[in-house]
């Protein structure tokens, strides 16, 4: 079950070209270390600042941390974007459009036993209006900028997800 209490489906498994080579039950997945298909969505205001989330103490795993806007599992071999568009409303309450930005792979070990393997595709998009955020996927959000974040994961790493500490040192890389 996710964290809203409905059945997940099933994630996609995919090589490390991101060719898919099957699915498996989502909680499975994760006690395993199997490589999946994941998105990442980074949202950005008018002045370049990142939006950034608490995920819910709920959630399965990393709950209590800061992130990006949001991310997932795709479940359609198809049209990962619309798919992230969607979860940011899930998850932010509103919708924006998304563009590709880049793909990465990760395997992390999480606190709560579970391991995290991910080929994680990478869209951002604008947006700059209210944020009436779902409070079972999210305990709050804010902006910060590009200095402030660095800042903050440099003294209080342990305060952020993994995948998001890797997404903000690709973007640096990539300056």
């Amino acid at each position: 079950m996710n964290s809203v209490g409905t059945l997940s489906p099933d994630l996609l498994l995919v090589t490390e070209q991101d060719e898919i080579i099957g699915t498996a039950e989502k909680m499975q997945v994760h006690y395993d270390g199997v490589l999946h298909r994941a998105f990442s969505v980074l949202i950005y205001n008018d002045r370049g600042d990142y939006l950034i989330q608490q995920r819910a103490l709920e959630k399965y795993h990393s709950g209590g941390l800061w992130s990006n806007a949001c991310c997932g599992h795709p479940t359609q071999p198809a049209n990962t974007a619309a798919q992230a568009e969607q979860r940011l409303d899930e998850e932010m309450g509103f919708r924006t459009s998304l563009s590709p930005s880049f793909s990465f792979i990760y395997h992390a070990s999480l606190p709560n036993g579970l391991i995290e393997h991910e080929f994680d595709h990478v869209f951002t998009g604008q947006y700059d209006g209210e944020i009436p955020f779902n409070p079972a996927e999210v305990m709050a959000v804010r902006w910060v900028s590009r200095e402030e974040l660095l800042r903050e994961i440099a003294t209080a790493p342990a305060t952020f997800t993994v995948w998001f500490k890797i997404l903000v040192d690709t973007i640096e890389k990539q300056r």
